[in-house]
Formats: structure tokens, sequence, C-alpha cells
């Protein structure tokens, strides 16, 4: 088996490719050592006396040099073109830790770039992949990478805090706490859910690195005064959201008029929030009313919560009947 999963009709091609091009860098290098785990692997780089098995050290070594220039094989399963980019930085993550034989961690990724990473990753039998959010309805998670012998357990890199501070005569949004936070000077990728607590105030997700950081600068939300302190995960109280489902008919799927369907405002002025970048679909800008949505579809409005695009069904004069799930 080689250590690289791809479809059968191309599967000779590709591998015997990416084969050929390692092994043209390689060949004239010395027989060079590889550790891991106490015990040293000696190995000509020309010659390979077996195929690449998905349980040798050796073969992951040997995999990341021959799957090197082939990132944008495995970006072919990406569907999404605006998570490209940030699906391919996933993607040289693990190939460094296939060259390193170690475990390396991303920051909080959106769940399109997520799934999006761990579809292409999973045509590399010598990687496996953890996704972590800190709780488990989590839509942001960090995904961390590495060879199944030492990826053995689920790394600790997410902690929790606890803000809070009087929100009941100034209550706050989602967005309140996000400005406040990202105001403290940590970039977003930092920053895993805010989970809102009414009255109380709110949990955040973040790096363990920057915990103390936040516990130390983040004093105000909005216009309240705000205490912040570390609690373990298993201590976060959370309620699965509540969502209203409704059916709308409607001439197109264009952006514009399913969302204004949604959330109960006129066409025009959705189509000015859309251009204002207030609209976001699968977590990603879009400034153009006339974008399709399809079914999974998830719209968010800045200060107006999310609305995800549910079936869609044709009707005999070429309507679409569109069920929408808001989310209160």
């Amino acid at each position: 088996m080689w250590a690289v999963r791809i479809p059968a009709m191309a599967a000779t091609s590709v591998a015997s490719a990416a084969l050929r091009r390692a092994l043209h860098s390689l060949e004239f290098l010395p027989p060079r050592a590889i550790g891991f785990k106490d015990k040293f692997y000696y190995s000509r780089p020309l010659l390979f006396a077996t195929p690449l098995h998905s349980s040798s050290a050796l073969g992951l070594c040997q995999l990341s040099q021959a799957i090197k220039s082939d990132t944008d094989f495995l970006l072919k399963g990406v569907g999404d073109k605006d998570t490209n980019e940030d699906v391919k930085r996933v993607l040289e993550m693990a190939k460094r830790a296939a060259t390193r034989c170690e475990i390396l961690h991303t920051g909080f990724l959106t769940p399109p770039v997520l799934k999006e990473s761990i579809q292409a990753l999973k045509d590399l039998v010598d990687i496996k992949t953890v996704a972590q959010g800190g709780y488990p309805e989590a839509e942001r998670c960090r995904l961390s990478v590495g060879h199944p012998e030492v990826l053995t357990s689920d790394p600790d890199i997410v902690a929790a805090l606890s803000v809070l501070g009087n929100f009941g005569f100034q209550p706050c949004s989602h967005g309140d706490f996000l400005g406040a936070i990202l105001g403290t000077g940590i970039t977003r990728d930092k920053l895993g859910d805010i989970i809102l607590q009414g009255e109380k105030g709110a949990y955040i997700l973040v790096v363990p690195e920057l915990a103390d950081y936040l516990t130390s600068s983040l004093d105000k939300v909005g216009n309240v005064s705000v205490t912040c302190k570390k609690i373990p995960l298993l201590a976060i109280e959370y309620e699965l959201p509540r969502t209203k489902a409704f059916k709308t008919v409607e001439s197109s799927l264009r952006l514009d008029a399913i969302s204004s369907a949604g959330y109960k405002i006129s066409r025009t002025k959705m189509a000015a929030l859309i251009s204002n970048g207030d609209v976001r679909v699968n977590w990603t800008g879009v400034l153009k009313s006339n974008t399709n949505v399809k079914t999974g579809d998830i719209i968010s409005v800045s200060g107006r919560g999310r609305l995800k695009i549910g079936e869609i069904n044709s009707t005999k004069k070429g309507k679409f009947v569109v069920e929408l799930i808001r989310y209160m």
C-alpha cells in the first residue's frame, strides 16, 4: 500500500510521478539516519526496499519528500475556492509534521477550512488529525496533525476563560465581545468560540499561551467593566442554540432574495448590507447580491445572527421552495 490514497485510475501515474521527482532530487545523497522514538533507521533515499507502509516512521519521512510537490493534487478536493489558501497552509504544516516526525497545531479554523483540511488530509494514511474547540458543539476548532504513533492523545491546545460583568442593563452582543477581545491586540486565529451567558457575561476559548494575557488585559466589553479568569474546559456551561424553521418561495437563489426573506427585511436594505460588507456566507465576506446560495450554506449578518439554508425544491412554475433555519 502506498502512503498516499488516491483514486484508482490516477494512483499509478500520480504516485510514480511524485516518487520520480523525489528520487531525482535525492539520487546523489549518501545514506542518512532517521530518528523516531529512540530508534534509528538508515536509508539511502534513492532506493526503497519496500513500498511506503503506513506503520513505518521511515516511510512517513520518505512520504513527505515524495508528496512535496503534490499539494495542488490534494487541493483538488477542496470545493470552496475561498478557503483554498488556508487549506494549503494546513497541508504545508502537515508535510512539516511528516518531515520532522512531530506534532504541529493550527490556530482556530473556521468550519469550512476545518472541513476541507480534514478532507484533504484523509488521503495521507500516515497523518492523523485531531480537531478540538474546547467543547462538543464548538464551531471554531484547532487542528493537530502528526503521525498516529506520535499523536496518541488529544493535545492540550485550548484554554477557557470566563468573562463576568453586570450585563443586566447593558446587554452585549457576540460582536461586542469579539471587538473587545481583538482590541487587546490578539489576532482572530488565536480566538475560538465566544459563548454568551446572558446577563452573566460569556465564555471564551483561546490558545493557552494567551490565557494569562487576556485575564490581565480584558477589563471592559462595550461600556461594562468585566473580570476575566481561567476555568477548566469541563466547567463550560452551554445550551444548544434555539432555532426557528420556516419556508419561503423565491424566484431565484440570489443571496439578497433568500437572506431578505430569512431576516424579514426588505431586499433593498439587504442589498445595502451586502455591499457594505456586513454579510458573510460560510464565514467568508460576500459583496455581490447576485451570489447564489445552496443547501447547507450559513449566512450571517452583523448584529442580526445567522441563517442556515435547508432543503431546496423547485416548483412547477420554476420557482424555489427554500427551507430556512434562523438561529435565535
